[in-house]
């Protein structure tokens, strides 16, 4: 069993001079250990950039790969949705409004999966040494954004192309990245502690996500769907579709409110759930990983 220690000084007196010495004390783990995870930020920042590397500099395709996918699966939604299933769009190219939906999507996608395989994929690391477990999750967090940013970057002249510009409802877009991070970390954790203990949640996750894209407002539009609406805000990455959607819109598609204050509570209790359910289990990681 991993037991977290810290440490303090006191002194030694010799006859000769004060020496000091390092007194090594169990318990007092839990006072020290938002301190300990300021501490190892270096730790967190070096993971982070090496996942970054091993995703684009190892990889065939490099970035490439961050952009084929999302648009694969946007022209793949905005058929399904647009002309199959005859979607509303409310007087905007349906591929624009699959592809931010699409976005928030995919930055919560592989934050989530980055979270919840973080453990798993670093336990050569956390049998050998000790550092705040946390550390391994958030860092795992970067690589989803440098992929939101590559398509955020390639999706604002694409909206201009259709004669959409970016508006002042551009500012807030970090709010709603925040958020879709929040939700994310906050069921990251529970994956991340549970595949530990139950490695059976690796083929899990990837079930829940596909159930997920079809229940997230990702290439439909919930301003069009007013006797759903409330019951879709129960899923608190709808609001997040909704705000990043309106954000590289300028503003026309509908931002309902009630949605994001849904998806803000429920994204604190996520989170809040999430770190206690990983602290409560983190002292056996190295044991069961």
């Amino acid at each position: 069993m991993e037991v977290a220690t810290s440490t303090h000084a006191t002194t030694v007196k010799t006859e000769t001079s004060v020496l000091p010495a390092l007194v090594l004390e169990a318990g007092r783990g839990e006072a020290n250990y938002w301190r300990d995870l300021w501490r190892f930020r270096e730790l967190a920042g070096f993971l982070a950039w090496r996942d970054i590397k091993v995703r684009y500099k190892q990889a065939s395709l490099g970035i490439a790969w961050a952009v084929i996918q999302p648009v694969i699966q946007t022209l793949l939604l905005t058929f399904v949705f647009g002309k199959l299933a005859k979607m509303p769009d409310g007087g905007l190219p349906y591929f624009l409004i699959v592809l931010c939906g699409n976005l928030a999507w995919q930055l919560f996608t592989s934050a989530f999966n980055g979270a919840g395989n973080s453990l798993v994929g670093n336990s050569h690391l956390i049998s050998k040494v000790y550092f705040p477990r946390l550390v391994v999750p958030i860092s795992a967090l970067a690589v989803a954004l440098v992929d939101f940013g590559i398509m955020l970057v390639l999706s604002i002249p694409v909206a201009a192309l259709f004669g959409i510009l970016p508006g002042w409802q551009l500012l807030l877009l970090p709010l709603f990245v925040l958020l879709a991070l929040m939700i994310a970390l906050g069921t990251g954790l529970w994956i991340a502690a549970l595949t530990v203990k139950y490695r059976d949640f690796r083929f899990i996750t990837p079930f829940i996500i596909q159930i997920g894209m079809f229940v997230t407002p990702v290439g439909y539009r919930t301003d069009f769907l007013p006797n759903w609406r409330d019951l879709l805000a129960l899923n608190p990455l709808a609001g997040v579709v909704d705000g990043v959607r309106w954000c590289l819109l300028a503003g026309r598609t509908e931002l309902y409110l009630p949605g994001v204050a849904t998806s803000v509570v429920i994204g604190i209790i996520l989170l809040a759930t999430g770190l206690w359910y990983f602290r409560q289990t983190e002292r056996r990681f190295a044991d069961e990983i």
